[in-house]
């Protein structure tokens, strides 16, 4: 009897000391257990949260920099114009000071008016010698500023070989006319071909001096039409420095091109937009990617061979009496109106 007395409060005080520490281990491996996916959630939050203010941060000082740019170029331009028309304006107010310096009385003036005007002549050396310095300080001020609104040279092509006097210039755009350049954060940029521009380099580089003109930077130009054109039938490449700005946008001056106006076509997917002569301007559709980023069917290249073969081998004597009477006619359908005008 009183070992089984014995026996029942030991078995009772184990089961009160076990009780507890059951508990204990439970509510630490629930606790354990509850918290993994917060340290996830916190760490994940943690980890975007700083590529949320990079990617801000980038989008800001892009932004910035591109309004920058945008703003200084427009200030140049509006200087540039304000400083030539003063520049006129205050030569013509100071023409009588700077020339009161070379005053002289004349040879039936007295000693006295002599003396009178030797003393003004002198007095007025100083202020008149100041104001030609200003003047030609403004004049070189205007100077440097058309290098930034001008394009960089009155030529900017090469004189043509007297046995190619009677070759058109084929002057082409480069983004959105025979390629495509899109740039996105995550995967930069990207350039596409359009469909049918080799093709369309070969065929009409037998007839045409070919000319890119863009208003995309040289660093940007000279390696895609390097790897464009392999086989080089573009003969010229220019870039932003001979375009022309004006009004907040960079124009193609076709008549910078010392070539005869006559004999040039731009076409361009964008030409009555960014050529300061429309007359000279063949319009395509401007190519561009689907919204699923994917190049689509495009035969605007290839359209246009016939229409350029048969300028090149009947030379009109001005190209550009054609295309305007074209464009007043048919509106953008410049190139398949001539074949069916011509034939």
């Amino acid at each position: 009897m009183a070992s089984a007395l014995i026996r029942s409060r030991i078995l009772s005080k184990a089961s009160r000391t076990n009780k507890p520490n059951s508990r204990f281990f439970c509510s630490n491996k629930e606790s354990t257990i509850s918290s993994q996916p917060i340290i996830s959630d916190l760490s994940a939050a943690a980890g975007e949260a700083p590529a949320q203010a990079v990617g801000s941060s980038e989008n800001k000082a892009w932004s910035f920099f591109k309004y920058g740019i945008v703003g200084a170029l427009t200030g140049a331009t509006a200087f540039a114009g304000y400083a030539s028309y003063a520049w006129m304006k205050w030569r013509k107010k100071t023409k009588a000071l700077r020339e009161s310096v070379n005053y002289t009385a004349g040879n039936d003036a007295s000693n006295v008016e002599r003396y009178q005007g030797l003393l003004y002549s002198t007095a007025m050396t100083v202020p008149a010698k100041a104001v030609e310095l200003y003047l030609d300080m403004r004049r070189l001020l205007e100077e440097h500023v058309k290098g930034f609104t001008e394009p960089a040279s009155e030529k900017l092509l090469p004189d043509l070989h007297p046995a190619e006097q009677h070759v058109f210039t084929l002057v082409l755009d480069l983004n959105e006319t025979i390629i495509y350049s899109d740039w996105k954060r995550d995967r930069g940029w990207r350039t596409f071909k359009r469909p049918g521009v080799d093709d369309f380099l070969q065929h009409v580089g037998k007839f045409y001096e070919i000319v890119v003109y863009s208003d995309q930077l040289s660093m940007y130009v000279d390696p895609v039409v390097e790897r464009l054109d392999t086989n080089h039938f573009i003969r010229y490449r220019l870039s932003r420095s001979a375009t022309k700005y004006q009004d907040g946008k960079h124009y193609r001056d076709l008549s910078k091109l010392n070539r005869d106006p006559g004999k040039i076509l731009y076409v361009s997917g964008h030409a009555f937009e960014n050529s300061l002569q429309p007359e000279n301007c063949v319009p395509i559709k401007a190519f561009k990617t689907d919204d699923m980023g994917e190049v689509p069917l495009d035969t605007a290249l290839l359209d246009l061979i016939p229409f350029l073969e048969y300028v090149a081998r009947n030379s009109p004597s001005d190209i550009r009496k054609i295309i305007r009477g074209e464009c007043k006619n048919r509106g953008s359908k410049v190139a398949s109106g001539i074949v069916e005008a011509q034939g």
